[in-house]
């Protein structure tokens, strides 16, 4: 085990259930509206235009605009696809939106983070804005130290300022850095600009059915099952 002096965590899928706690905000305003869509596909189609909208900022085609923002307009574009937009204000879409600040934690992360806190830096590097982490880190009892990613770095993981200015931010160096995720890629990324990585699987991320990331598909510096695990080990 390395001897990381902060430790910065992906944050949607290996700190919080994104998945449900977007299905169950859903499934309480489709409810109350009478819509019979099912809350978990919603989920599953918002998060699906994460990544397109995100890439067109990444790829410069598009200025730095902070995720509640994007999922805002990925919300309405889901709506449209699915007939629902007509039954939908304008304020009642933006507070469906802030379904992303209610995600639950995993069982392990928040006293797993509480135990890590006690020997390093714990810092989470997410493409959610500085005010979506700060509601989530609330809502869910995460005792970050402070905030980097997306907005820190004005762009979005995997783009290498999500990563070194983060570190830098942080007044380390990026092998002083450990990167811990559920994510493959976003590890590739992260060793790839000189950070040391952990893995953590979250095998039930994208629910039952799930069909990447179970396992790591490269030798990580750590490979663990749960944050508490990483908090046992650590330095």
């Amino acid at each position: 085990m390395a001897n990381p002096k902060a430790y910065i965590f992906d944050v949607f899928g290996t700190i919080v259930n994104w998945r449900n706690g977007v299905a169950s905000v859903c499934a309480e305003t489709f409810a109350s509206k009478n819509i019979d869509f099912n809350p978990h596909e919603f989920a599953d189609l918002w998060r699906g235009e994460y990544q397109p909208a995100m890439e067109r900022i990444r790829s410069g085609d598009r200025g730095y605009i902070a995720l509640d923002t994007l999922h805002l307009e990925n919300l309405n574009r889901v709506l449209e696809n699915v007939g629902l937009l007509d039954k939908f204000n304008n304020q009642e879409r933006q507070a469906l939106n802030k379904a992303w600040e209610k995600l639950p934690g995993w069982p392990d992360s928040s006293p797993g983070l509480y135990a890590l806190k006690k020997k390093a830096i714990i810092a989470p590097c997410s493409n959610g804005s500085i005010a979506l982490m700060t509601r989530i880190a609330k809502f869910s009892d995460l005792p970050w130290d402070c905030i980097v990613g997306a907005e820190i770095a004005q762009n979005y993981k995997p783009h290498k300022d999500a990563y070194l200015k983060s570190v830098a931010a942080l007044g380390l160096q990026p092998e002083d850095v450990m990167m811990v995720a559920a994510h493959n890629d976003d590890l590739h990324a992260a060793r790839k600009y000189g950070l040391k990585t952990g893995f953590i699987p979250r095998k039930t991320e994208y629910g039952e059915g799930q069909a990447k990331d179970l396992e790591p598909n490269a030798d990580w510096d750590i490979v663990i099952n749960s944050i508490e695990q990483l908090a046992e080990i650590a330095p």
